[in-house]
């Protein structure tokens, strides 16, 4: 019988923070949570026993497996300024393994990784206003250190935030997958559109992002929870402008009194900021955004 020696895992003790914890979680993910052990240490002896070595240290050396950031001369920079902390680091080395695809590893990057790295190394992405900042992943890490006045050991909040991120990082991972599926059928149903001012799908793809990159759309519509929705086109990612709102008169009318405004039988509803309609109906919802382009 054959024995297989598991990986040595060793990241730092004491208070945790997401970048160690996600890192942990997408090598558990990549190899298998049965194949590594985990040890949480700042013991030099032990250290250097690690196959691989996050957060702790003092070295960044992708061919030795060591990828800590706390050195007096970090551990580099993206090129958008972005430092690396120990999770850029691993999804840098693994993280096109453990998506199954670079693409999406860049995506993850992009959405979750660089977040946390900034974060970690001090640097604010995100602007207060009026003192209120976003609560991030990496406060939810946070939350799972033992408060002060608090005796549960450190490494109990540990393992528990470590199931959590990798729940978190695996439905991102297939999100993702999912997203650039949906995306590549879309493009498909786009570029067979004669009038690619109303883009009609056959299911409820996640292209928001994808539309903004194509010019003529105005109106998407697709099948959701049971009804058809009617969904103006945004003119970029950053904010909620769109390209083409429904008319005025239908904001947050709803039933009969929308049926009576826009003369279509099976009209449910439009937002009161006049990005969504909804009607029963394929047609329904297609007659929305129809009528909503001619109007001035």
């Amino acid at each position: 019988m054959l024995f297989h020696k598991k990986k040595l895992i060793i990241t730092h003790s004491g208070q945790f923070h997401a970048d160690d914890v996600f890192a942990v979680a997408a090598l558990q993910i990549l190899f298998g949570e049965k194949n590594i052990k985990i040890t949480r240490t700042r013991d030099e002896k032990v250290i250097v026993r690690g196959d691989i070595v996050i957060d702790v240290g003092g070295i960044y050396d992708e061919s030795k497996a060591r990828f800590d950031h706390h050195q007096t001369e970090g551990a580099g920079k993206r090129e958008n300024g972005i430092p690396y902390s120990s999770l850029g680091l691993i999804w840098k080395r693994y993280g096109k393994d453990i998506c199954g695809s670079e693409k999406v590893a860049n995506h993850l990057d992009a959405s979750l990784v660089q977040p946390i790295d900034a974060g970690d190394n001090g640097m604010e992405i995100y602007k207060p206003i009026n003192d209120v900042m976003p609560y991030t992943v990496s406060g939810i890490v946070h939350a799972f250190n033992p408060a002060w006045d608090e005796k549960w050991d450190v490494n109990e909040g540990f393992f528990e935030v470590l199931e959590f991120t990798k729940k978190i990082l695996k439905r991102e991972i297939k999100r993702a997958q999912s997203k650039f599926k949906g995306e590549e059928i879309a493009t498909q149903i786009y570029k067979n559109t004669e009038d690619k001012r109303i883009i009609i799908l056959d299911k409820d793809y996640p292209v928001a992002g994808l539309m903004v990159q194509f010019p003529e759309p105005l109106f998407v519509v697709y099948p959701k929870s049971g009804t058809w929705h009617t969904v103006a086109v945004r003119q970029n990612l950053f904010d909620f402008k769109i390209r083409k709102p429904f008319p005025a008169s239908w904001a947050g009318k709803r039933d009969g009194e929308l049926v009576k405004l826009t003369g279509v039988s099976d009209a449910i509803f439009c937002h009161r900021n006049l990005f969504l309609s909804v009607a029963k109906s394929k047609n329904g919802a297609v007659e929305l955004a129809r009528k909503a382009l001619s109007n001035n």
